[in-house]
């Protein structure tokens, strides 16, 4: 089946509330597959991920992200971890790459993601046993969605794009 990557774009959606069926093992495998395949800089791929399962350390995690509990709802919360020291200047890029691959691929097969940036790293830290230089970087639940809310609003691309210089129209 041929995927339309810019469908794919359009139906994500941040999503708040999940029912509680848990994320097929297949499909969670396909994810992290998505984020493994991502590209890096020099190709030095300076992430990790930890899946989050058991109820009470999503709870906690949940706490630690600014107290945003719905995430604890989700089947799974992907935790994206950089490493500095392999690559000092593109770690946290790269692993954003990576994290963007995880929610497009999720959202291809269904589910419900939130890219989560509000939290207290070391108290994720200290949950997950994260040790030093590796830090923290996103997060995502990822599970089966209970709601559907309408696309955002998005700007326009004469607002957005120029052609070679700043303020310039562009001909598309």
């Amino acid at each position: 089946m041929l995927v339309e990557v810019l469908e794919v774009i359009r139906k994500r959606r941040s999503i708040r509330a999940y029912k509680p069926e848990p994320v097929k093992e297949e499909d969670l495998r396909r994810i992290l597959e998505a984020a493994r395949l991502a590209p890096s800089a020099r190709n030095l791929q300076p992430w990790y991920f930890i899946v989050v399962r058991d109820p009470e350390l999503k709870r906690r995690v949940a706490e630690a992200a600014a107290g945003q509990m719905f995430i604890a709802d989700a089947s799974v919360i992907i935790v994206a971890v950089s490493d500095p020291t392999t690559s000092p200047k593109w770690h946290d890029k790269d692993v954003m790459i990576a994290m963007e691959h995880i929610i497009l691929e999720a959202t291809e097969l269904g589910y419900g993601t939130c890219w989560i940036g509000a939290f207290n790293e070391s108290k994720v830290k200290e949950l997950l046993g994260i040790p030093d230089p590796y830090r923290v970087v996103a997060m995502t639940p990822i599970g089966i969605p209970a709601e559907s809310p309408p696309p955002r609003p998005r700007k326009p691309l004469e607002e957005i794009v120029f052609e070679d210089q700043w303020g310039s129209n562009v001909r598309l």
